[in-house]
């Protein structure tokens, strides 16, 4: 039956004060205009059609010039009204079921597997198909290029993500958290035959056109808010009423699911970012921008998901605690269409105190043949009172923080690395306090409102409790709170900066706001007592640093950039559609300034010699160098053989870099370790497969050998102890990687 849609006054009434919150309350409220709106239309339809291979360009047309820009603006903000939402869905049914029709068809006949053409299948950046007879060129390529990645595609054997604990509870499109626990190792399957490679395309799109039968009103009118919410920036969102509930009982529920926040992209659901502590945080298994495939409970096959709603992805991956499920990922970092690694986890909530500060100790070679201990700090999060359960609300990272250092000069250490590489930020107070551990006193953050107000955030303790060598270790998921400690720290000299090319760049802040609270009307204009209002999750206020520089887009440089892959992942503020500008406010009142070049040319030019000499920098460039190449080939290509030979190829060097790797690792560091309260569960450990060895595949362990960004941020370390004792004038007339510049205030 044709799908029907009737508005009501209080839905209509809730759009209305969506857009009026949009436009008086969101840091941008300024950025956007009605004419922005011609926008929301090509984007509401690639949320259904990523690929942009369903729709015609002739429906984009048509529909924008339906409703135009100033149409949908006044309409939606002056009457809440969304019709165009729903007639351009049901184009998008129409247009599906003929698609998916005339696809059963095509794979009634035979495929050309030898033609030496090639398929684009990143089209997001592409126009839709002109005519039907362009499409059909298209998705001829498609099933083509579907079929071979079936062919070559083999059942992945289960791998193992590690240890266990616990977490706060998820966010609405949040598969809450899970345990990872092993499973005996299988061996691969064979490859599939034709007909069964045809089968299983049949099935996915089959699955595709019941799912979007299935959407329902509610769920088609949140995606569209949703576009224009995004107008304003990536971070903003709409939730229906059904979806905020939803939320509601997850807080309170703690459901249990894998620890990762999801999204779908082009029809495919990704791992957008990990909860810190949650098993697929801790097992080190999954990284954000990986794709799941497909999911299967505990010993069942798995149901592929490509096409399913995000909803119904999260169901499948969420059960009862001590039950398994298995996710089939497509890593994020591969370059072979057809790669995949399976991964098992038994479900559970965690708690925070797996995701607690941990420290180790690392000699690193010195002068005369002596070593110098070096001190890690590795902090996963931002924790703090009000943001832990189960008995964890006392954790506080400044206070783990503090309590570990007392350890480390306890033991010895003559510099430190702060390891935030990992950490996606937190708690705002907890930044401040701990960014004080280092520094006299004095402002550590700036927060701009929507109305122009900058408050500063001081620290207010004028103890240190380390004033020695420091260096932080960010990377592209350094994000939020990281960005202010490692910028405070560089604005105060005290600390020298190393990693990616720059941080995340999320210098934002977003605010849940409930419709019914932020409008008395909403409250008394129900029709009926079911009648429930959304919630709108806006930006409000921005980040900067002391020395008024903001953390938004550009995060902060590090003093000393290291060769990373994670440069060449789209994981970053930068990569995000319409993402708030940079920009700079007035410098606080703050006794410090960026390390003077005294102390930063030595340092940056003995790494800079160091990445030009040691072995392990060529392994890592050989491996970028390789996965950029990858990545620059836009177009796959849709013959068989030549894609087996590309796969054996990969797959030779694959084996050839483990080999570095393992040859390269026999000279890792010594290392202690310290850890606070109870020890952690031993890691549970997965025998790799033959078919998995073969390929060239890493077991966990090795994933974690050779930390080359690690090693060389102990070594600047090294450098900057040697260079205080060599000329203590530098650590007088300049600000230091110790704390005296600051003293001196």
């Amino acid at each position: 039956p044709e799908r029907t849609y009737k508005s009501d006054a209080f839905f209509e009434r809730e759009v209305t004060q969506l857009i009026r919150l949009l436009e008086e309350y969101h840091y941008n409220r300024d950025g956007v205009k009605a004419a922005d709106y011609a926008q929301v239309i090509p984007d509401f339809m690639a949320e259904f059609d990523g690929t942009r291979l369903f729709f015609l360009e002739s429906d984009k047309q048509e529909f924008m010039k339906r409703w135009s820009a100033d149409w949908l603006y006044n309409n939606i903000s002056n009457l809440g009204r969304i019709q165009p939402t729903f007639e351009i869905f049901r184009v998008c049914e129409q247009r599906t079921t003929t698609r998916v029709a005339w696809i059963l068809k095509e794979l009634e006949k035979d495929f050309d597997l030898s033609s030496h053409e090639s398929y684009v299948v990143d089209r997001s950046e592409s126009p839709w198909p002109a005519t039907n007879e362009e499409a059909d060129v298209l998705w001829r390529k498609r099933l083509t290029f579907e079929l071979i990645q079936e062919l070559l595609e083999k059942k992945p054997a289960p791998t193992v993500a590690s240890t266990s604990t616990s977490l706060p509870a998820p966010t609405p499109a949040d598969a809450a958290t899970v345990q990872p626990e092993a499973s005996k190792a299988q061996p691969s399957s064979a490859t599939l035959t034709i007909d069964e490679a045809k089968q299983n395309i049949r099935k996915r799109y089959e699955r595709r056109l019941k799912t979007l039968t299935d959407f329902e009103n509610h769920e088609i009118s949140e995606i569209f808010l949703s576009s224009i919410t995004r107008l304003y920036d990536p971070h903003s969102t709409y939730f229906s009423a059904a979806t905020f509930e939803d939320f509601g009982i997850q807080m309170r529920l703690q459901l249990v699911g894998i620890g990762a926040l999801l999204g779908i992209e082009e029809d495919v659901c990704v791992i957008k970012e990990l909860i810190t502590g949650g098993p697929a945080d801790l097992g080190k298994q999954l990284r954000p921008n990986d794709k799941i495939m497909a999911v299967a409970q505990d010993n069942e096959e798995p149901v592929e998901v490509t096409g399913m709603k995000l909803r119904k992805i999260v169901d499948l991956i969420r059960g009862k605690k001590g039950t398994k499920v298995r996710l089939v990922i497509k890593p994020g970092t591969a370059t072979d269409p057809s790669q995949r690694s399976e991964v098992v986890i038994t479900r559970d909530v965690v708690n925070l105190n797996s995701a607690r500060a941990r420290a180790s100790i690392y000699d690193i070679p010195g002068p005369d043949n002596k070593t110098v201990p070096i001190g890690v700090i590795t902090l996963p999060a931002f924790y703090g009172p009000d943001g832990g359960s189960d008995g964890a609300d006392k954790a506080s990272a400044t206070r783990d923080v503090a309590e570990l250092l007392k350890q480390l000069k306890s033991a010895g250490i003559q510099g430190l690395v702060l390891d935030l590489r990992q950490n996606g930020g937190g708690l705002l107070s907890e930044a401040i306090d701990l960014t004080g551990l280092f520094i006299k006193q004095g402002p550590v953050v700036q927060v701009k409102n929507f109305y122009g107000e900058v408050k500063i955030d001081n620290d207010e303790d004028s103890r240190i409790a380390y004033d020695g060598p420091l260096a932080v270790l960010v990377s592209k998921l350094s994000a939020s709170a990281s960005e202010i400690v490692a910028g405070a720290l560089q604005n105060y000299g005290r600390a020298i900066i190393i990693g990616d090319s720059s941080t995340h760049g999320k210098g934002s802040v977003q605010q849940l706001i409930e419709m019914k609270a932020a409008s008395s009307p909403l409250s008394f204009a129900r029709p009926s007592a079911a009648a429930k209002a959304g919630a709108a999750k806006l930006t409000i206020q921005k980040f900067y640093l002391p020395d008024g520089h903001s953390t938004q887009l550009k995060g902060v440089v590090p003093d000393i950039v290291l060769p990373s892959i994670e440069d060449l992942l789209p994981i970053g503020e930068k990569d995000l559609t319409r993402a708030l500008v940079w920009d700079e406010i007035a410098t606080s009142n703050f006794e410090g300034r960026p390390l003077d070049a005294q102390v930063t040319t030595p340092l940056i030019a003995a790494s800079t010699e160091r990445q030009k000499t040691l072995e392990e920098f060529a392994y890592l460039k050989k491996n970028i160098d390789w996965f950029k190449t990858k990545q620059d080939q836009k177009a796959v290509s849709i013959n068989l053989e030549e894609r087996r030979q590309q796969r054996e190829a990969d797959t030779a060097f694959r084996k050839l870099m483990k080999s570095e790797k393992d040859r390269l690792s026999r000279g890792e560091f010594v290392a202690r370790e310290f850890t606070l309260g109870p020890p952690k569960p031993p890691t549970i450990k997965a025998e790799l497969t033959p078919e998995q060895i073969a390929a060239g595949e890493e077991s966990e362990e090795d994933a974690k050998k050779l930390d080359i960004h690690l090693r060389e941020a102990l070594r600047v370390v090294n450098d900057a102890i040697d260079l205080a004792a060599k000329s203590g004038r530098v650590f007088t007339d300049a600000p230091p990687l110790t704390a005296q510049a600051v003293k001196r205030g």
